[in-house]
């Protein structure tokens, strides 16, 4: 038999002419699947003269997602084992799991997914070969013509990516295929449209377990027919399932939307509509707080605050680049005074206009606005989310105005003021995503090449140098210029998207605001525009917040800083006297005057999770003291007045965690 020469994990190697990539990984067992020439390919692909292979380890981030897609086929097969008249949507891998989409007569009930969980054990244990075959469109149809979702997307085939979420796994440009449940004597047990890659058998699928069930809009469409969604998750073993499964409950624990509602922070009220939240008194010390925190650092960092309206008329959003670009988040327009208005969703079309009210010099840039500009998005109902995903939300909004050769340094100070902010809140393990345009989709984007190459140049170059990880984002651009995300672990270990930097070499532009200044030579040029937003949004930094300190906050972000518990009525007066002390020096304080005995009182502040609890009985009154005890349970007896507050205070003006 001849042979062919292929490059294996950097070594050059010859095989026979058939290899297949499983026998390059037959003593490697994690390995699940191959990258044929940067091609992802089931480890059944036959090699060719000159192909690079390297391997698919079941725990990276491509083998996960194939495990995972590999058990959502498991799961679908499941289900019309059970439920005959079941037909199929979509079923993609996702972040941490997977989802298929049903059109079934009935919802899903718990008691359904433990049936289909139970197949789904049984189809493993039979080690079903997963099975690529190459199928015509015309064949595809006829095989298929009971599955009208299949048949749908047959029909979009190439941009079925762009009209349905997840669709991409299954068709695509190019030849559709088809992966068939081979049992062990080759007869088909089931099979479905996908592009691939799988595993080998079934039985290389080590840990699952299915999460819930939802309704889902066809391709996410609200017009069309609403679906029902399985999710589910997959792991490598059954001990990442577990730590998953025990990250799931402390997510669950730390729900900013059940705490925001037994703290009384905030609420979503029907009355007034999805996603637009309402902050309750407590909730509001912690938004004023903020607000004042970053509206000071904003003025301390060279920032010049501003305000504008909430509303503009429907030209100045073309003129920006809005509306062609960014019309479906936009609400529908208003009629007023014979014209249309748009409620604004950005804040920059009219910080341009501030800029272009009058002549600019060179010496004045970087020029930078910033203001707490309310916007709102139309956002889907099925994104909305609390306060991390909402319609109406108030933004830290700021644009700089410099010359191109001062880019570098203003972005570099943008970045370094972002990650400030954010260890005072806590937060101090990060990540950048660089976000750049897609070069297929040029009607998504506007610029030339060589704009779009600087500015993702300088952003890179920037990121690089602040030695964090950098992740890329290809596709994931502004119409406008490429951004710079920063990427912040929350305390167990989820990601959340903060800050962002953008690089607008657009909206400056004579086809756009025209914005010019005079530089030192007489010239009229034209400045860069830096977007950045610290918070992102003031509401939903607040939701990652409550869910980062599981609604602990430190004292100084605390609604409630301490509260006074008198043992019994007698030395209320006492902790009325030391309260007044501390509002004087600007702290949040309250005394429990209520009916409970003091045990009760001390369960409902830790309830509330205040961080300070100052108890007064007969002795504490005759030493002038106090005991004072922690949110943990700590507790200190005999604090001399003084020393309390000065502990309080202390704690407050340092922002620690207590």
């Amino acid at each position: 038999m001849s042979q062919i020469s292929i490059v294996s994990s950097a070594d050059a190697q010859k095989v026979d002419e058939g290899t297949k990539a499983w026998q390059l990984y037959a003593d490697s067992p994690d390995i699940i699947a191959a990258r044929v020439n940067g091609e992802l390919k089931d480890l059944a692909y036959e090699l060719v003269d000159g192909d690079t292979v390297e391997g698919v380890a079941i725990d990276s981030a491509d083998g996960r997602d194939i495990l995972r897609h590999s058990t959502a086929h498991v799961m679908a097969q499941a289900v019309q084992e059970l439920f005959p008249d079941a037909k199929l949507g979509i079923g993609p891998p996702i972040t941490d799991g997977f989802y298929y989409d049903f059109d079934v007569a009935e919802p899903f009930v718990p008691e359904d997914l433990e049936k289909i969980e139970t197949r789904m054990r049984k189809i493993v244990k039979e080690g079903q070969k997963f099975d690529r075959r190459e199928i015509s469109d015309d064949a595809a149809r006829k095989e298929l013509a009971d599955e009208p979702y299949k048949l749908e997307l047959i029909g979009l085939k190439s941009t079925a990516g762009d009209a349905a979420e997840g669709a991409s796994v299954e068709v695509g440009e190019g030849g559709l295929t088809i992966y068939d449940n081979l049992k062990r004597d080759g007869s088909v047990a089931w099979g479905d449209l996908c592009r691939g890659p799988h595993l080998p058998t079934t039985k290389r699928i080590p840990a699952f377990k299915l999460m819930r069930s939802a309704a889902a809009y066809w391709r996410g469409d609200e017009k069309n027919k609403q679906l029902q969604r399985i999710y589910g998750t997959a792991w490598e073993t059954k001990e990442a399932l577990d730590e998953h499964l025990h990250r799931i409950e402390e997510a669950q624990r730390r729900d900013h939307r059940r705490l925001g509602q037994e703290l009384d922070l905030y609420s979503f009220p029907d009355e007034i509509g999805s996603g637009l939240p309402v902050f309750h008194p407590r909730g509001g010390v912690i938004k004023r707080e903020m607000e004042d925190y970053v509206r000071r650092r904003h003025i301390e960092e060279g920032f010049e605050y501003v305000g504008t309206p909430h509303v503009a008329k429907e030209g100045l959003f073309y003129t920006s680049g809005h509306l062609p670009y960014y019309g479906e988040g936009m609400f529908p327009p208003l009629e007023l005074d014979g014209g249309d208005y748009r409620i604004k969703a950005m804040n920059c079309p009219m910080h341009n206009l501030i800029f272009r009210s009058r002549q600019r010099s060179y010496r004045e840039l970087p020029l930078r606005l910033f203001e707490f500009g309310h916007v709102y998005r139309n956002e889907k109902s099925g994104v909305i989310h609390g306060l991390t995903r909402v319609r109406g939300f108030a933004q830290d909004d700021s644009h700089s105005y410099v010359t191109p050769e001062q880019a570098p340094a203003e972005i570099k100070h943008l970045l370094d003021f972002c990650l400030s902010l954010f260890r005072d809140f806590g937060l101090d393990d990060f990540y950048l995503e660089l976000s750049t345009r897609d070069d297929s989709k040029p009607d998504k984007f506007i610029g030339t090449d060589e704009e779009w190459a600087v500015a993702t140049k300088v952003l890179e170059d920037v990121c690089i140098e602040s030695g964090l990880e950098l992740v890329p984002d290809p596709g994931g651009a502004a119409y406008y210029g490429p951004k710079v995300s920063v990427q912040a672990r929350d305390a167990i270990g989820r990601t959340w998207q903060m800050s962002t930097i953008q690089y607008d070499f657009n909206m400056p532009s004579a086809d756009r605001f025209n914005l010019e200044y005079v530089a030192a030579d007489g010239s009229r040029q034209q400045p860069v525009m830096i977007h950045s937003a610290k918070f992102g949004s003031i509401e939903r930094f607040i939701g990652v917040l409550v869910e980062h300190y599981a609604g602990a906050f430190p004292p100084w972000l605390a609604p409630v800083q301490v509260v006074g518990i008198p043992v019994a009525e007698r030395h209320a007066d006492y902790l009325h006297e030391l309260a007044k002390r501390l509002k004087a020096k600007g702290i949040r304080v309250e005394v429990d005057n209520s009916d409970e005995r003091m045990q009760k009182k001390i369960r409902n502040a830790q309830t509330q999770k205040v961080p300070f609890m100052l108890i007064a009985g007969d002795d504490d009154i005759e030493a002038g003291a106090v005991s004072f005890r922690y949110r943990s349970g700590d507790q200190d007896n005999g604090v001399p007045i003084d020393d309390a507050i000065a502990r309080i205070a202390e704690a407050i003006e340092t922002r620690a965690q207590v």
